[in-house]
Parts: structure tokens; C-alpha cells; sequence
């Protein structure tokens, strides 16, 4: 597979097979199936796969969420297929659910990572993702989690 011309699509009911493989592969507490369900009726607009093909090479899934006084984008889920990770699909998969965050008024983007991934730290430091604060016991294994954060501009 030629994962250098992926297509970036908003996620459909029948990608969750797909989706629920890479979560599996990716996560120590994978979202059961069921989660991606609801998430795809939540947020539609900003639940994303990148496309190889007709396969699901990686997968992002956001919401749009409100203070009340202001919008933001958050990315609750992000994973790549084992064979097409180092090849740039995370990135468009970011870069493009901050297009859309962007488009329906979001100032910002943040995430939750665990303190154990560093790759994954790096990776969103790279896309100009920065430290906000950490919450302690966030997963269900007792690890804390660091918040990040990104400020959306034109």
C-alpha cells in the first residue's frame, strides 16, 4: 500500500471495524465499540479517518466543547496503523481536525496523553502542541495525564 496520497474523510458507521482493529493495536485501554458509535453521532464533522485505499490507515476522533463563554476543539482519540506510522498520517489527521475546530469557531485544540508516552508528547509538540498542566490518576490504572494545548489562528 501507498500510504503517500491518504484521504482524510469525516468517519462512517461502516469504519469501525477498522478503527476498533488500530484502537486495539494502539492502546492499552482500548474504547470499546460502542464509544465510537456514540462518538461518530456526537461529533461527526470531527471524527476523521485517513483512507489508503479503502483501508482505514489511522483515525482521529474530536469534539467541539464550550465554556459557555468560548469554544474549543478536543481530540480524544488518535491512532495510526502499526504499517503506516512514521509516514506523516497523524499529522494530516491533526492538522485537518484543526481546519474543521477552526471552521466552527474553536480559539483552541487541547488533548489529554498519558505521562508514559513520550512519543506521543513529542509527536504533538512537533504540531506546536505545549504543556498546559497535569491531571493526576486520570486512566484507570492510576497513571496521570498531561494536558496540551494549541491556540488556533487564521
Amino acid at each position: 500500500m501507498n500510504p503517500q496520497h491518504p484521504t482524510i474523510r469525516r468517519a462512517r458507521r461502516q469504519d469501525v471495524p477498522q478503527i476498533l482493529e488500530i484502537e486495539r493495536e494502539a492502546f492499552i485501554e482500548p474504547w470499546e465499540e460502542e464509544v465510537f458509535f456514540q462518538t461518530l453521532e456526537w461529533c461527526p464533522r470531527t471524527s476523521l479517518v485517513a483512507d489508503v485505499d479503502g483501508v482505514v490507515a489511522g483515525f482521529l476522533v474530536g469534539c467541539l466543547e464550550s465554556t459557555g463563554e468560548s469554544a474549543f476543539g478536543h481530540i480524544s482519540n488518535l491512532a495510526v496503523r502499526s504499517e503506516f506510522r512514521k509516514q506523516g498520517i497523524g499529522s494530516l489527521l491533526v492538522l485537518r481536525a484543526e481546519q474543521q475546530f477552526l471552521l466552527e469557531g474553536a480559539g483552541a485544540v487541547l488533548l489529554e496523553v498519558r505521562t508514559s508516552n513520550t512519543p506521543g508528547q513529542s509527536f504533538y509538540r512537533a504540531l506546536k502542541y505545549s504543556d498546559v498542566y497535569r491531571i493526576h490518576t486520570y486512566y484507570s490504572n492510576g497513571e496521570d495525564a498531561i494536558v496540551m494545548m494549541k491556540e488556533l489562528r487564521f
